[in-house]
């Protein structure tokens, strides 16, 4: 797998980032600001028409932000400004069929990731549909002994709980197999996925994905909450035109923005277009004490009473809704976000915090071990991608370890958590190297693996590592 990488890593024609040129020179860059140089017409535009000061002006341009419109959406975030959710491909195969669902009264399951993203997701369709349908759960796998995505022994036991629809969010478009698997048994399955896919689609009756070649959706980077927050409104108007609510108001979907701000932030997914809209909104709900769940989870980080942005989130909340993915289940982040009283939430709110102390003892653990082997390796010369395997690491936690390591070496990371020969492995990237597409050069040794530009999961044999 290594080699595969690494011909990813040295393919002609490779830009450097600044990181990485820095680590070959031995050194790492202090942190400064600098502007890329602009469309001087653009930025005068900006000056004019806006009333904007110069510098600010020339930060838009260098978003490539090139026009009116666009500068006063990215300034000025509203919900008047989100794209038709039928443009994504597939959306009204998927609200069809869960409309369906509904009239039929069909067992209805949400099968969702285990991060923050997931979790999200997971909440925000189930507390939407639980007022509409009362044959409605989630399923969340659990990390150790079942891994990320659809499986079938899951599927199975779904299946033998009577389901008729499973709605997979932030997962599913890699899961051919349990997907098939779902249609031999009766099931139909809708996707909600932002992932990178291969050229060919699972048996769904509905893949909406962005990155779908044939999706018309102009805002490829949503995170899967995102997805779900289109989805949303894309249901909930088509209901409406049906008179599904003919007695009483309709859900409002802007209640919903604090989880999808929180999904998306920690998806590191880029603050633009339609994102931040979602996270502008979203902070302000966080900060307003909207949902108990998050009210709690701010008390045990020590930022009650504190206007939320997204360092506070990204540093205090989302590790603690990750924690309980990460070393135990997300069930409790998933009922700590839906609960409806103090109590619960408290409870709830001071189990994640326990979680994440546990987390962070693992991840040091873990980091300093790496430490020592990198310092040999970069003294040999040895800079390419780092790829780091040991039975005596939980899975649950290398991903955070993968990224620090991104962090302090700019060099694409992988670790690799062994049991009985197999490895489950996290990986993180720099601008510049794709490691979905580096994966995809080596996938002849790999079990399994998906993800993204910036981040992937694997699975494969210890003798192929």
């Amino acid at each position: 797998m290594i080699s595969g990488i690494l011909q990813a890593w040295n393919r002609p024609g490779r830009r450097e980032c600044k990181l990485e040129k820095a680590m070959a020179a031995g050194k790492l860059p202090m942190t400064r600001w600098r502007l890329q140089e602009g469309n001087d017409t653009i930025q005068e535009l900006f000056v004019r028409e806006l009333k904007l000061s110069p510098i600010l002006s020339r930060i838009l341009v260098s978003r490539d932000i090139t026009n009116t419109d666009e500068a006063h959406r990215y300034l000025s975030p509203s919900l008047n400004d989100l794209h038709n959710p039928f443009l994504m491909q597939d959306m009204r195969k998927a609200v069809d069929r869960l409309i369906r669902a509904i009239q039929r009264e069909e067992r209805v399951v949400i099968y969702g990731d285990y991060d923050a993203d997931g979790i999200t997701s997971v909440v925000s369709l189930f507390r939407f549909l639980r007022e509409i349908h009362e044959n409605v759960t989630y399923y969340i796998p659990d990390r150790i002994s079942e891994g990320y995505g659809l499986n079938r022994p899951a599927v199975e036991r779904l299946r033998s709980e009577g389901t008729a629809l499973i709605v997979t969010v932030d997962c599913g478009i890699s899961d051919h197999e349990p997907i098939a698997c779902a249609r031999r048994l009766g099931m139909d399955t809708i996707i909600l996925d932002h992932h990178e896919l291969s050229d060919t689609l699972p048996e769904a009756v509905a893949a909406v994905n962005p990155h779908r070649k044939d999706c018309s959706f102009p805002f490829k980077h949503l995170a899967a909450v995102g997805i779900v927050f289109n989805f949303l409104i894309a249901l909930r108007g088509v209901l409406r035109q049906e008179g599904f609510w003919k007695n009483n108001g309709y859900p409002n979907l802007k209640e919903y923005l604090d989880l999808v701000a929180l999904g998306t932030i920690g998806d590191i997914a880029p603050l633009l277009d339609e994102n931040r809209t979602f996270v502008k909104i979203g902070l302000d709900l966080m900060t307003e004490d909207r949902r108990i769940g998050i009210s709690a989870l701010k008390l045990v980080s020590g930022i009650e009473n504190r206007v939320i942005d997204s360092g506070k989130a990204s540093y205090c909340l989302i590790p603690r809704i990750n924690a309980a993915g990460r070393v135990a289940l997300a069930k409790d982040a998933v009922e700590l976000l839906l609960a409806n009283n103090h109590e619960q939430a408290d409870e709830l709110a001071r189990k994640l915090d326990g979680f994440n102390r546990k987390r962070q003892v693992m991840e040091k653990e873990i980091f300093t071990e790496i430490l020592e082997q990198i310092g040999h390796r970069f003294e040999t010369g040895e800079i390419g991608p780092l790829v780091f395997s040991s039975s005596k690491w939980h899975p649950g936690v290398i991903g955070i370890v993968a990224s620090r390591m991104v962090d302090r070496f700019g060099r694409p990371a992988i670790l690799i958590s062994l049991k009985d020969g197999v490895g489950k492995g996290s990986g993180r990237s720099i601008a510049g190297f794709n490691i979905y597409q580096g994966l995809k050069r080596c996938e002849s040794l790999l079990l399994s693996y998906g993800g993204h530009r910036y981040a992937a999961g694997i699975s494969i044999r210890e003798e192929d590592i």
